[in-house]
C-alpha cells in the first residue's frame, strides 16, 4: 500500500526571507508597513509568499506583540439577528461600520442575552474598545465592560456613567413634542405601548412601581415626555393605561394594541415608544377594521424607513448619525481624559396616522 503523499509544510516568515535572500523585517514590512518598501520589492515578496503558501503574519501573534486588536467591540444585549432585524439597530450599525471603515478598524459584534448573566463573551472579546448599544443600567455585561481598562462609548443608555462617552437624543423632549401635537388635536383618552422597562418579562399592563423602577432610561424618559405633555392639559397619568412588551417586534406591538384596546375601548390615541410597536398597532387596527386616524390615532418614535412608508406620525432620530458619532468618539479619542456627551436633534414628523379624536370624544371634551 502506498504511503501518504508528501505534504509540503506552509512557509514561515523565516523560510520566506531565506528563499528571497532578504531579512525577516523586509517580509514583515511587506504586510504591515508597505510604505517602507519599494513597489517592486513588495510585489516580489508577495508573489513568493503566494507561491510558497505563506499565509502572512499571524494576527494573534501580532496583536500580542502590539497589544492592539484592530477592532471595535459592539456590545449588543440581544440575539445577534436583532442587529440585522431591527431597523433602528441596523441604521446605528451602518453608521458605526462607516466610522470603523474610515479609521481602518474592524468591528466585532458581541451579542449576549438580556436574560443571561454569563459575561464570558465580554471578558474574551479581543477588541481595543467598546461601543455599548442601548442596555439597561444594571446589565451585568455592561458592568463587565467597565471592568476592562478599555475606552467605552455608550449609545442611548445607560446615561451619566462616569468616565464614559455617550451619544444619544433627548428622548423626553422628543416625546413631549409628539404628545403636544396629539393633545393639540384634542386627544385626552390616550393609551401607551412601550418597550421593555426592566429585567424580566412583563407582557401586559405596567404598574406604577415598575414604571418608577425602570432600568432602561430611554423608555423611562419617553414615558416621562408623554406624562409631561398630558399633564399640561390636565390628564392624570394614573388614568393612562401603559402596556409593556419584552420582545421588540411588530407582532408584539400588534398583540399589545389588541390587549390595551380590549381593556380600554374609549382610547382614541395610541402613543408607542417605538415605530416597530406602532407598526404592529397599525396592523391590529387594520385587522379590526378601525380607520386610522378617523377612529384611532397611532404614533411612534424613531423615524425608521418602514414608518415613513406607512405615513406614521413619529419622532425621527438620526440613527445612522448616532452610530457614526459613537465610532468617532471611540476611535478619535486621542489623549483626552474627560468624557464627552453628544446629544443629537430629533424631529417631529406629522404623518397620516394622527388626526382629531372621533366625534364622541370631541363632544365629551367640549369641541
Amino acid at each position: 500500500m502506498a504511503g501518504p503523499p508528501n505534504v509540503r509544510r506552509p512557509a514561515t516568515l523565516a523560510s520566506l526571507a531565506a528563499e528571497l535572500g532578504v531579512s525577516r523585517t523586509t517580509v514583515s514590512n511587506a504586510y504591515n508597513r508597505p510604505d517602507q518598501l519599494s513597489a517592486p520589492l513588495r510585489a516580489r515578496v508577495l508573489e513568493a509568499a503566494r507561491r510558497l503558501g505563506y499565509p502572512g503574519p499571524d494576527p494573534v501573534a501580532r496583536s500580542l506583540r502590539t497589544r492592539k486588536a484592530g477592532a471595535v467591540g459592539l456590545l449588543l444585549t440581544e440575539a445577534l439577528s436583532y442587529a440585522f432585524r431591527d431597523p433602528a439597530a441596523t441604521g446605528f450599525l451602518e453608521g458605526l461600520a462607516l466610522a470603523c471603515e474610515q479609521a481602518g478598524q474592524g468591528l466585532l459584534l458581541v451579542p449576549v442575552s438580556p436574560e443571561q448573566a454569563d459575561v464570558t463573551a465580554v471578558h474574551q472579546a479581543g477588541v481595543d474598545g467598546f461601543v455599548v448599544y442601548s442596555v439597561r443600567e444594571d446589565d451585568p455585561h455592561f458592568l463587565a465592560v467597565l471592568e476592562r481598562p478599555l475606552p467605552t462609548v455608550v449609545c442611548d443608555q445607560p446615561m451619566g456613567v462616569e468616565g464614559v462617552d455617550r451619544v444619544g437624543v433627548d428622548d423626553r423632549a422628543g416625546m413631549l413634542a409628539l404628545t403636544r401635537h396629539l393633545t393639540g388635536l384634542g386627544h385626552r383618552r390616550v393609551g401607551v405601548l412601550c418597550m421593555r422597562l426592566a429585567a424580566g418579562h412583563n407582557d401586559g399592563p405596567v404598574s406604577p412601581e415598575r414604571q418608577a423602577n425602570a432600568t432602561y432610561p430611554v423608555q423611562r424618559d419617553r414615558l416621562a415626555g408623554i406624562r409631561d405633555g398630558l399633564a399640561e392639559v390636565g390628564v392624570d397619568w394614573a388614568d393612562v393605561p401603559v402596556h409593556e412588551r419584552f420582545e421588540h417586534s411588530v407582532d408584539a406591538g400588534q398583540d399589545a394594541a389588541a390587549a390595551l384596546l380590549a381593556a380600554h375601548p374609549d382610547v382614541t390615541a395610541l402613543i408607542c415608544t417605538s415605530d416597530i410597536l406602532a407598526l404592529g398597532a397599525l396592523r391590529h387596527a387594520a385587522d379590526r377594521g378601525l380607520a386610522v386616524p378617523d377612529q384611532l390615532t397611532i404614533s411612534g418614535f424613531d423615524g425608521v424607513p418602514e414608518a415613513e412608508r406607512a405615513g406614521l406620525t413619529t419622532v425621527r432620530q438620526p440613527v445612522l448619525e448616532k452610530g457614526r458619532v459613537a465610532g468617532e468618539l471611540l476611535l478619535e479619542r486621542g489623549d483626552r481624559n474627560r468624557p464627552r456627551r453628544v446629544t443629537l436633534p430629533t424631529e417631529l414628523v406629522v404623518g397620516a396616522t394622527s388626526g382629531r379624536p372621533r366625534v364622541e370624544e370631541r363632544f365629551f371634551s367640549g369641541w
